[in-house]
């Protein structure tokens, strides 16, 4: 901790100034507000270069604008600085993704949650990428990692039960839409998941239910 003349602590009064100028980008960014975003997390990245967060809201902002070789530079610039920060890996993630790179973003989103289990963007990302790529059975272990602590999250639930699925576990796939359907009965798409599966599971559904 450092005083000036008049006895103020600057390195608190810098850090402070720091969060206020990172927040306040996040809410532009927020609003759609990408120019007065942008400079407020440019002044807040000189402010503290040890920082990853501003260089992170860059390259959110830069994707949100389809800037793919910006976004991509600074969420590499922001791994550089923090190497386990999860966040600059789904948005390389992210990046890749939009380039049709599915096998890279695939690989990035597999980090982003290993470094955090309970980013649900980093989830639904590592599906699509999933789905796109036709493979299945290496998410579903975090998507049931993710389920234990959110055991309500109706979103990843359903793409649990679509993998259970396709991976001809119907019984688990059946449990899991009936668990939806019993939150968000009106989920259209949950009900014809579920038609589907019953169907496939026939006589063993009936003797279940016996």
């Amino acid at each position: 901790m450092k005083l000036n003349a008049e006895g103020f602590e600057i390195e608190d009064g810098l850090d402070m100034h720091y969060q206020v100028l990172k927040e306040l980008g996040d809410c532009y960014a927020a609003l759609n507000r990408h120019s007065d975003a942008r400079r407020c997390y440019l002044e807040a990245a000189e402010l503290a270069p040890e920082e990853a967060a501003p260089r992170v809201g860059l390259g959110v902002l830069a994707l949100q604008q389809g800037h793919l070789d910006s976004a991509a530079d600074s969420f590499n610039h922001a791994r550089r600085i923090n190497s386990a920060c999860s966040e600059a890996y789904g948005g390389l993630a992210m990046v890749c993704q939009q380039r049709k790179d599915y096998p890279r973003a695939f690989d990035l989103y597999l980090k982003c949650l290993e470094l955090n289990s309970d980013n649900l963007i980093a989830l639904l990302g590592l599906f699509q990428a999933s789905c796109q790529m036709g493979t299945f059975g290496k998410i579903i272990q975090f998507l049931e990692l993710y389920l234990d602590r959110h055991p309500g999250d109706t979103s990843v639930l359903f793409c649990l039960a679509t993998l259970y699925a396709r991976e001809g576990k119907l019984a688990q796939a059946h449990q899991s839409l009936m668990t939806v359907l019993a939150l968000e009965p009106d989920k259209v798409e949950a009900q014809r998941l579920l038609d589907e599966v019953e169907r496939k599971l026939g006589p063993r559904l009936a003797r279940s239910r016996q």
